[in-house]
């Protein structure tokens, strides 16, 4: 008998083969009478009947466990086989598991806040200081709804407002002068999806990453769309891109108001729709603070010391 499995494409496969493929060794040791090959998301299994069925019950119980607690060993691999639950490391406050299982979580109040409002509210604003996790909680929010089929697409933007230097005098094409503006917003979600699914998920357009400019003109429906550095944004640009909602989407707009590095003729978009929108129906303001910064320690003093009156610091 033979049998082609197809693994749900939300899985991370190095966390369900195992560390050098040790869960694969281990269910062969489980099932000698059965070849089994693995290549990406799918396992050929070629044996007799009866064990290729109940090998193929088990693949679906460990791909269940493994995609619910983003995890899975031998130990856990032996406990389904007999028919138990296995046990798993419980995280609280989990968003959810990223790349080689790591947890990830709400640490603070206010990003636990985040993550409550994001069920109930369509349009978010986070703001507050550096380091306080805003962007990072709203990424590894949206990857949660992709993995779990809430919305079709995940667009992420950002200003690319420049800073001392002309984009049309740095070398390379578009992309290339475009990409360093956006890093901090790949290094999250290379934090939670596979390399490899990663880079299919970008070339298929499902996870689309782009400079502000390019939001205009767009309806994004079906969508978890994430605004980082707002604070940069002019009130025209600010208005056009919250005008981009369209139906079965969630909008998440993060910045940091003491870090706004527009001209001074230009007002803050985020400023203003702070001023304008706070309050309706419909939308919420987190505001983070100094207690949720989760970097460095010297952090948090860093910002307090630049808050405070430079004659305080002498």
């Amino acid at each position: 008998m033979e049998k082609i499995i197809e693994l749900n494409d939300s899985i991370d496969t190095a966390v369900f083969y195992g560390v050098n493929n040790r869960n694969m060794l281990c269910l062969k040791n489980m099932f000698p009478t059965v070849k089994i090959i693995a290549r990406g998301y799918h396992l050929k299994l070629n044996g007799n009947d009866d064990d290729v069925t109940r090998l193929e019950h088990l693949l679906h119980k460990a791909e269940h466990f493994c995609t619910e607690h983003g995890v899975l060993d031998e130990k856990q691999l032996v406990s389904l086989l007999s028919g138990q639950q296995p046990l798993s490391e419980r995280h609280e406050h989990l968003i959810l598991h990223g790349v080689n299982g790591k947890p990830v979580t709400a640490r603070t109040e206010n990003q636990q806040r985040l993550v409550h409002d994001f069920e109930h509210s369509d349009l978010l604003f986070a703001i507050g200081p550096a380091g306080t996790g805003k962007t990072y909680t709203a990424i590894a929010l949206a990857v949660r709804a992709l993995k779990n089929k809430e919305v079709k697409k995940i667009i992420l933007s950002r200003p690319a407002v420049e800073a001392g230097e002309k984009l049309g005098f740095l070398p390379g094409d578009m992309k290339e002068k475009v990409d360093p503006y956006l890093q901090p917003l790949y290094d999250a979600l290379e934090d939670m999806l596979p390399a490899q699914k990663l880079q299919e998920y970008i070339e298929r357009g499902i996870i689309q990453i782009a400079p502000l400019a390019f939001m205009r003109g767009r309806t994004l429906s079906e969508a978890v769309v994430v605004l980082d550095e707002a604070q940069n944004t002019t009130v025209p640009q600010l208005k056009m891109f919250l005008t981009r909602l369209g139906i079965g989407s969630k909008m998440i707009v993060t910045g940091d108001l003491t870090q706004i590095d527009l001209p001074a003729s230009q007002r803050s978009g985020l400023r203003d729709a702070t001023e304008r929108l706070e309050g309706v129906k419909g939308i919420t303001f987190i505001h983070f603070n100094q207690t949720d910064i989760v970097r460095h320690p010297l952090v948090t003093k860093i910002i307090n010391a630049y808050e405070r009156p430079v004659s305080d610091n002498a």
